[in-house]
């Protein structure tokens, strides 16, 4: 990990070259007509095979990503197949955040562009081919890429976002790498705890705790909640519901979560919560409120809903959403939880979408630059697997088969409000210790913490990335 010094010299260098791209987000001009060759803007004319001493600078390959995304959303494929040769020919998965970043967004515009194989140059003149891809298609009318007709190496297969969706065991690795060199998972899972723990103490400990768990994941937020309770007398019973989509991970982190409250002498009971999933249908709001019917909710319980980083995914329908939080409501938790991305990638305009996903993502491949080493297995892993899967569902799918739709804490608090929640305050104590966590763990002066409107927000720089919330 750097040093507060070394990073605090690397951000103003950040922040230079930052203030001077602030023009890349207006909208590059539009690409000519496609004549066989590919004409770009100046200065974006740059030959498809460049030697090493003519690689262009990030701030230019960066121009040359917006033009693509454009091209796209103007269904000039062509064009955009010939950039992204560029721009894959030009960026690293190990190179600078920069590269990174822009080597990520590459292969999910390649992703979203194996829907339109480039024509022959023969039937260049006639524009049937162009197909408009429309950006509020339906499922009916939106075809996944088959990744079986595009092969890729063992390293692509690896970190591409929708492969990772065929290779559970990557994404759960990811997932672990995430936790231990980011501060996003823990201070998520942190907040959260202690906004149970603050819940449950209101009710002098008179009930045993029940925790149903969207998503639960590894299981990772649970053990010092565990140590928490076991601390307390009299003890008590705690029972968690987990949900989940592989029925043998579901049962691994209950193994594990029993063993440890073994270890406490905490009496447990783990529950899991099948839903259904497979390669063509992910699971619904339907399925979900369907399924929640099988929870058993004890009189002599405190109830609590925790929802980290999962709610976004059953955006595809608001008002069906709006019926979920109102059955959530019904089985009156004590608390709900919940943790977001503080970003917009929910817009229903291509364009719009692929500008704020880029700004966000380029503060978050910032700060793990920031507070990793290049050569860190970890950081590649979470970078190329983790949030390139992000990344790659942003930009290159479409209709229902989006499933990332993250939204900012504003859109989240007029939808609770609407099925009936209201914010619970932060303690001084759960503040306190999130600064704590950031200090002692993740030094680096680039990471922030704010809190609004009884929201935590979790920063890098001056970009916001991740609110976590309580609400009853």
């Amino acid at each position: 990990m750097l040093g507060s010094s070394s990073c605090s010299q690397h951000h103003q260098q950040q922040n230079q070259e930052l203030h001077s791209q602030s023009d890349l987000f207006q909208p590059p001009p539009p690409p000519p007509a496609v004549t066989g060759q590919l004409s770009l803007p100046l200065p974006l004319q740059l030959p498809l095979q460049l030697h090493h001493h003519q690689i262009p600078p990030s701030i230019h390959l960066r121009q040359l990503l917006l033009t693509c995304a454009h091209s796209i959303s103007q269904t000039d494929f062509t064009t955009a197949h010939r950039i992204t040769t560029i721009l894959l020919a030009n960026s690293s998965p190990s190179g600078d955040s920069s590269e990174r970043l822009i080597h990520s967004f590459t292969k999910a515009l390649t992703l979203r562009l194996r829907l339109h194989p480039t024509p022959p140059l023969s039937i260049n003149n006639n524009e049937s081919w162009k197909q408009p891809l429309t950006e509020m298609q339906d499922k009916d009318t939106y075809v996944r890429p088959n990744m079986a007709q595009y092969p890729l190496d063992q390293a692509e297969a690896s970190c591409t976002g929708f492969a990772c969706q065929n290779n559970d065991e990557i994404l759960q690795s990811s997932y672990f790498s995430l936790n231990q060199i980011t501060p996003f998972i823990r201070f998520s899972h942190l907040t959260a705890n202690q906004a149970i723990l603050e819940a449950i103490q209101q009710q002098q400990f008179s009930q045993d705790i029940h925790i149903l768990d969207f998503d639960i994941m590894h299981g990772f937020q649970w053990p010092p909640l565990m140590q928490a309770i076991a601390d307390r007398h009299p003890p008590l019973t705690l029972r968690i519901t987990a949900t989940g989509t592989n029925l043998s991970h579901l049962r691994r982190t209950g193994d594990r979560l029993s063993k440890f409250a073994h270890s406490l002498n905490l009496t447990f009971q783990f529950f899991p919560l099948l839903l259904p999933h497979n390669h063509h249908h992910h699971h619904t709001v339907d399925d979900v409120i369907r399924h929640l019917s099988a929870v058993v909710h004890l009189p002599n319980e405190t109830l609590a809903v925790n929802c980290i980083h999962y709610l976004h995914r059953m955006l595809t329908n608001r008002d069906k959403l709006c019926l979920l939080l109102k059955k959530i409501k019904s089985m009156n938790p004590k608390v709900v939880t919940l943790a977001e991305n503080e970003s917009n990638h929910n817009h229903p305009v291509f364009i719009s979408r692929f500008k704020e996903s880029l700004h966000y993502y380029t503060a978050v491949f910032d700060s793990l630059e920031a507070t990793l080493p290049p050569n860190s297995r970890e950081r590649m892993e979470v970078e190329q697997v983790w949030f390139g899967r992000e990344i790659s569902d942003i930009v290159a799918a479409e209709g229902e088969d989006r499933r990332v739709r993250h939204e900012r804490f504003l859109s989240w608090e007029m939808i609770m409000r609407l099925a009936g929640f209201r914010n619970v305050g932060l303690s001084s104590f759960n503040v306190t210790q999130a600064k704590l966590l950031l200090r002692l763990h993740y030094p680096c002066e680039g990471y922030n913490l704010e809190v609004v409107n009884d929201c935590f927000f979790l920063g890098w720089q001056n970009q916001p990335l991740f609110s976590v919330s309580s609400w009853h």
